[in-house]
This record gives structure tokens, sequence and C-alpha cells, in this order.
């Protein structure tokens, strides 16, 4: 049966492809259509290169990011972030600024002890997989309140209301590894032990960014912000 107006079956499935593929990327075609390398088009080192870069331009006072109006119309047709933060809720802490980058650079993920859950995962995939994102970086930072708090419950048997309970089971497995190896300093041990735990998920997690982090599409790498100096030091 012929389809009206010249259009083929085939030509509309192709079209509803094409549809939902920048309906998925926030109009970022698949690489099927795309015409040229996207700006994010970059090695996962060259992007860790690029915000460790930018942290030290941010740690020194000499940002290059003054100007937040240019681009701004590129911007509303596409993104092209080059790294993904998984980053704690703590109002000191805000990605754009400690890696000196402007709107549209970074996909961010942020919630209170950055832990990987089901909704931040999903949120990573999507930004691998449909936005391209060579990199994701889990960021704890130094006196996390979070993490002190799990700490306290696990001395203390503390009682917590609301969701608090969930929030803290989610950070419990870090502080009991880092209490385990009798550390000087049990938060600083348990914010990067909160940080490497979750590195390992995300290289891990399946079906999506295990496949990608294995043909080295993606690169996973763990940090912690110092609050007083605003230095990033990657963890090992």
């Amino acid at each position: 049966m012929c389809i009206s107006h010249g259009l083929s079956r085939r030509g509309l499935m192709m079209a509803g492809a094409a549809g939902a593929a920048a309906f998925l990327t926030g109009g970022v075609p698949f690489p099927a259509f795309a015409q040229a390398p996207a700006p994010n088009a970059i090695s996962p080192d060259a992007a860790l290169k690029r915000l460790m870069d930018g942290n030290a331009r941010y740690a020194a006072n000499t940002p290059d990011q003054k100007d937040f109006t240019a681009g701004r119309a590129a911007r509303a047709q596409a993104q092209y972030p080059f790294a993904a933060i998984l980053s704690c809720a703590d109002s000191r802490v805000a990605p754009e600024l400690a890696f000196d980058e402007g709107p549209g650079e970074l996909f961010v993920v942020r919630l209170a002890g950055n832990f990987v859950n089901d909704d931040g995962l999903a949120s990573l995939e999507y930004g691998a997989k449909f936005l391209g994102t060579p990199l994701i970086m889990v960021l704890g930072h130094s006196n996390c309140g979070a993490v002190d708090a799990a700490i306290k419950v696990l001395k203390d048997n503390a009682k917590l209301p609301g969701h608090l309970p969930e929030l803290i089971s989610a950070i419990k497995p870090a502080v009991e590894k880092a209490k385990a190896s009798k550390p000087a300093n049990l938060l600083d041990a348990s914010i990067a032990a909160n940080v490497s735990l979750n590195v390992q998920r995300l290289k891990t997690a399946r079906p999506i960014l295990s496949k990608m982090v294995t043909d080295g599409k993606v690169k996973v790498v763990g940090a912690v912000y110092d609050l007083p100096t605003g230095k990033i030091n990657l963890l090992a």
C-alpha cells in the first residue's frame, strides 16, 4: 500500500528514528546522522587534562570563564558536555566554578554524599551514551557532612528522621572499609573510600557503562575537592 505525499513507509520510519534520536540527545543527533565530529569528541585523557587545568586556574584565581552569554544561542540547540561529574550537593562545591568551565561543558549529577543510586546512574548513562561524554568523575570533598553523619550513626547508633537513613545506608560501606584500615583520620579516609567505591560501581555498571569503559570510550576517575584551597586531588 502506498503512502501519500511522496513518502515511503521506509522514509517515515527513518524520519521517526531521527526524531527519536534528537529527542534522546537534547537536539544532538546519533553518530549516524552527524555531519561532523562533535565538540566533545575528545579522548578521556584529554577531557581529564582539561578538567584539571581548569581547576588549577580556579585555585589560582585566574579563571578564563568570564562571559557567560557567549554561545547561548548555540546551546539552545544542542549540548556537548566533555565530562560528567557526580558531585556532592554541598553548597560549597560548585563543579562549573571549580573546573573553570562555562554552561554546556559539564554534565553534573549532585546529591549529598556523591554516591551512585539508580537515578544518578541512569543520568550518567544518558550522558555517556547519548551526549558523548568521554569522562566521568566522582567528586568528593573535604569535611563532607553526609559522610560524617554516616560515621556518627555507625559509632553511636543514632536514629535519623525522614529518608536520611537511606542516604546513610548508601555511605556506610565506605565508612566500614575505611575503619578496617585504622586510619589516623577516619573522616578523610571514609571520604576517599566513598569516592573509590562509587568509581568502581560506575566502572562495572551494566549494561552501558561497563562496556564503554572496556572499549576505552569512557573513563571513570575519582577525586576529592579540598574546601580550604579549592584544589582537586585525583585518587589513585
